[in-house]
């Protein structure tokens, strides 16, 4: 089997495990991939998981930082290599100031550097008798206008994943050029596929297939109440455990404002909130105006491996995001996936792809978005009962088995590079 290139739009992203692990579930399944970000985040933390891929990396922002003479260089190079190609690619970045428009981190002119330069790489890879047969890029915006271009210019084929606000903050006419180029887009939750059935013609629509992110079962499991001495969930003081970003859209603010309803109706628990990201101060402020020090502890981001005895040991796992004014929302959060995994069950919103995991009332409970009343009524419900939490963490831990394996989505995805490159063949 030819590599496969991946395109990420940063990597390795300690908030985009789920990318991480889908490469390392591919690799165990012998497929050779290279990987061709665009930045690298310089993140002080970088998932243990990181270490294990074997996937050469290559990161595109280099096209522009060895400086203008260089950049130039490749470009004259592209345009000897294949002079209609080029300057087809060129024209149509030329005439197309709609891809600058809606959700984007870099303009359609820095997408065609970062496509010049990848398909300098992939003739390189090709020369050394390592060529790659397909592309396959993650989000819907920046990184798939790359693939779009390097196919322009290569005839190398490209398939996308679209994930949240990538896919519903780019212009929906975009979207629908960029499945018709594209050999397959995948995506990760129902909600996303009725928004693609809105915006994309029917006869399109067969190219759209949707492939949970999966979680890896043997790393994120119960734990059992003799494990290493380890006391189980239902022990002691309840917990509640939230994990993410700390940015509008996972709502920690109405998070802790119900937690102080909690405190207010005499309920003892412990909150801990994992992540960092720019709205950490202000979540930190109220923490403090709320007079929760005590009960609220944000100890900034941890690694999955650092996570996940953290999930074990929680009694509730909560998450209360919401669609921002702006269109920004999750898809089916990941955390979700993991925490229902080690057996925790969930109190969140119907919002987004949500509630394709969680069933309320099965494995967790579901509220209505921006309701802190509401959100406070659900976790003082399952917090005040603890036969029905381990009835919901079972159901959790089936759900995410028989749904959401990393190893059976992997396979699916196999599968369809596979029948992309045998097509170009």
């Amino acid at each position: 089997m030819q590599r496969i290139g991946y395109i990420l739009r940063s990597y390795p992203r300690l908030s985009q495990t789920f990318i991480v692990n889908e490469i390392l579930a591919l690799e165990q399944l012998g497929v050779p991939l290279h990987l061709f970000p665009i930045t690298d985040p310089r993140e002080p933390i970088v998932q243990a998981q990181v270490a294990a891929v074997h996937a050469p990396v290559a990161y595109l922002e280099h096209a522009r930082q060895r400086g203008a003479r260089a950049l130039r260089r490749e470009h004259m190079a592209m345009l000897r290599a294949a002079p209609a190609r080029y300057a087809r690619a060129r024209r149509y970045v030329a005439g197309r100031a709609d891809l600058d428009q809606g959700y984007t981190s870099a303009s359609r002119r820095a997408c065609f550097d970062y496509a010049v330069h990848l398909a300098a790489l992939l003739r390189q890879a090709a020369r050394a008798g390592q060529p790659i047969g397909h592309l396959h890029a993650h989000f819907a915006h920046d990184p798939t206008l790359v693939a779009l271009l390097v196919q322009m210019l290569t005839g190398v084929s490209f398939s996308f994943t679209a994930h949240a606000r990538d896919l519903v903050q780019i212009p929906a006419h975009v979207l629908v050029e960029r499945i018709e180029r594209a050999t397959v887009m995948l995506t990760c939750s129902a909600t996303n596929l009725d928004y693609v059935r809105e915006v994309v013609p029917p006869q399109l629509q067969a190219k759209v297939r949707l492939i949970h992110h999966g979680v890896n079962l043997a790393g994120f499991r119960p734990l059992e109440a003799d494990e290493a001495g380890r006391e189980p969930p239902g022990a002691g003081l309840p917990q509640i455990i939230a994990v993410g970003r700390m940015v509008e859209k996972k709502g920690f603010p109405d998070l802790i404002r119900a937690c102080a309803e909690l405190r207010r109706r005499g309920l003892a628990f412990g909150c801990t909130l994992y992540g960092d990201g720019p709205l950490e101060a202000e979540l930190r402020a109220l923490v403090a105006e709320l007079g929760l020090a005590g009960t609220v502890a944000l100890p900034g981001a941890c690694s999955q491996q650092q996570l996940i005895p953290h999930l074990q040991r929680a009694d509730v796992f909560a998450l209360a995001s919401f669609v921002t004014d702006d269109g920004d929302r999750d898809g089916v959060p990941n955390v979700l996936v993991e925490a229902m995994a080690c057996g925790v069950p969930v109190v969140s919103t119907r919002v987004a792809g949500i509630p394709e995991l969680v069933r309320h009332g099965q494995n967790g409970l579901l509220v209505a978005p921006r309701n802190v009343g509401a959100l406070a009524d659900a976790l003082a419900e399952l917090l005040g009962d603890a036969p029905r939490r381990q009835a919901m963490a079972r159901a959790a831990r089936r759900t995410v088995v028989e749904e959401f394996d990393l190893q059976a989505a992997a396979r699916q995805i196999a599968g369809l590079f596979e029948r992309a490159m045998a097509v170009e063949a």
